[in-house]
């Protein structure tokens, strides 16, 4: 049984949904802008599922109140790592802790590999089961680029 038959990385919030034109983001982060968030822009060309740490780009916009800088930022991301996952991150601090409360997908290489599920047998009929990104094969930084 396939659960994702588009192929598509499905990691934070809208992930299942069509990709969320420039005028949805922004309605998104003014969200977020509205319950004190603090936005974050973040690149990656590894999407793998355990790769909970990206590359952010800029710093964290903790003063920022406007929804029009953090999408300049994130157009500023788009023409710097065209060919990378790039996603949104709202921190919440309001506890005194900085804990993700929004984190969704905004750029995506025009081409995703996917992942290879690797099965290996070990101690009888125990298997043991990991996950492996297509992209990982080629290197950094070469990963999504078309030829």
């Amino acid at each position: 049984m396939m659960t994702n038959p588009t192929g598509r990385l499905t990691q934070g919030q809208f992930s299942f949904l069509p990709d969320l034109t420039d005028a949805e983001i922004a309605l998104q982060i003014e969200y977020g802008l509205r319950r004190g968030y603090a936005w974050s822009v973040e690149y990656t060309d590894d999407p793998h599922p355990r790769n909970t740490y990206w590359e952010m780009y800029g710093i964290p916009m903790f003063d920022l109140k406007d929804a029009a800088g953090v999408m300049l930022e994130l157009d500023a991301c788009r023409k710097a790592f065209p060919d990378h996952y790039i996603r949104m991150v709202a921190f919440d601090a309001t506890r005194g802790v900085e804990s993700i409360a929004m984190s969704f997908i905004v750029n995506r290489p025009k081409r995703e590999p996917g992942f290879q599920l690797e099965r290996q047998e070990i101690g009888g009929r125990s298997m043991r089961y990991t996950i492996r990104g297509y992209a990982a094969d080629a290197p950094e930084g070469e990963r999504y680029r078309e030829g």
